[in-house]
């Protein structure tokens, strides 16, 4: 089963969204959330993302990532530079945190492949909460 990586610029989202996410896919599913800096400030830490990176795939056949901006973005692939070949088992995803990670959690529970879960928080932002 892959994993979620759940990556935001405050720490607190990211455990919220976590949550969420975990709710939806249920405990067989690998969901861990990182955010904010070292001295608990707003932004993110390549040492804990390539730690959080470690744990999932300790835990799952692979990890997608739903990072909430794009210097976030830019903090994964340094990460995934400093993982080597294991970094081949993970994909950053480019939809809405919040749906998205909930929507890839569903996916993953149902067995869906990296480029599954990915396509699904990519359809996410498509989602409209109005008619």
């Amino acid at each position: 089963m892959n994993g979620i990586l759940v990556l935001s610029h405050s720490a607190q989202a990211a455990r919220g969204i976590a949550e969420i996410a975990s709710q939806m896919g249920g405990p067989d599913v690998p969901i861990a959330a990182c955010g904010g800096t070292e001295d608990g400030g707003l932004g993110t830490s390549v040492t804990e993302v390539l730690a959080a990176l470690e744990d999932l795939l300790s835990r799952a056949e692979g990890v997608l990532v739903v990072p909430d901006l794009g210097s976030a973005v830019l903090t994964a692939r340094t990460a995934l530079e400093i993982l080597g070949e294991r970094a081949n088992r993970v994909m950053i995803a480019d939809g809405p945190i919040l749906e998205g990670a909930f929507m890839a959690a569903v996916a993953a529970l149902m067995g869906g492949s990296l480029e599954g879960l990915a396509a699904v928080v990519e359809e996410a932002a498509g989602l409209k909460k109005l008619p």
